[in-house]
């Protein structure tokens, strides 16, 4: 199966770059490029990639906000959005994934690096560890927005259970790692995990740790961090 990639970057040597690369992969196909964020939103619409690789900053409208109204957008519910920064502390990237972008690459990845990343994405996982996230969440924790009574009540449709795996997925803990700390079956780790992103309609597990933050269940530089 092809996974169809949108390019938007404003430089367009860069998007002629990743182009190159993308091109000599049997399995990937690029459909289309976009300067800026409005071109983006309007070339996804048409074109309806499964991977959209995202600057950050650009003209017109800059890439968090594009990935925050494609991801909003009923009628692309597939499509992921691969943001590129040049650097990983980059508050940006922490808006990014907040705003539902399923990872982030640096814009010197490697070519076999960059065509990982964009297997990764299509097959519906995260690309950055948890714990990754976690460190740029605890970097910029400042920047995150006061816990309100509205987006703590979005746990309620968790058991306890679920709860528990959240908490656990937020600090970092692999599907594995957490089955050891239950005493239960990785099978069922997953079948928790699947529940909790579905039941708080979350994309992938980088965006259960931004949760996790932004309700209160995680506290940066808490005794509740990684062991």
């Amino acid at each position: 199966m092809t996974t169809r990639v949108l390019l938007v970057d404003d430089q367009q040597l860069v998007r002629i770059g990743f182009r190159m690369i993308l091109e000599g992969e049997d399995d990937i196909e690029v459909v289309g490029e976009a300067a800026d964020g409005k071109q983006a939103i309007e070339a996804a619409t048409r074109l309806r990639p499964d991977i959209i690789v995202m600057d950050i900053r650009m003209p017109v409208l800059d890439g968090i906000e594009a990935t925050r109204r494609l991801v909003r957008d009923r009628a692309l519910p597939d499509a992921r959005v691969l943001v590129l920064t040049t650097f990983d502390a980059d508050e940006n990237v922490v808006e990014a994934l907040r705003a539902g972008a399923s990872g982030f690459l640096l814009k010197d990845v490697t070519p076999g690096d960059f065509v990982a990343a964009i297997r990764t994405i299509a097959r519906g996982d995260a690309l950055l560890a948890p714990a990754v996230t976690r460190r740029l969440l605890d970097r910029f924790a400042d920047r995150l927005p006061p816990v309100t009574s509205e987006r703590s009540d979005r746990l309620r449709e968790l058991t306890d259970r679920e709860l528990e795996v959240l908490a656990l997925i937020a600090r970092g803990l692999s599907n594995r790692e957490i089955a050891d700390r239950l005493v239960v079956a990785e099978p069922t780790v997953k079948t928790h995990v699947s529940h909790v992103l579905d039941k708080l309609e979350l994309r992938d597990r980088a965006q259960a740790v931004v949760l996790a933050y932004e309700v209160g269940l995680v506290r940066p530089g808490s005794v509740d961090a990684p062991d």
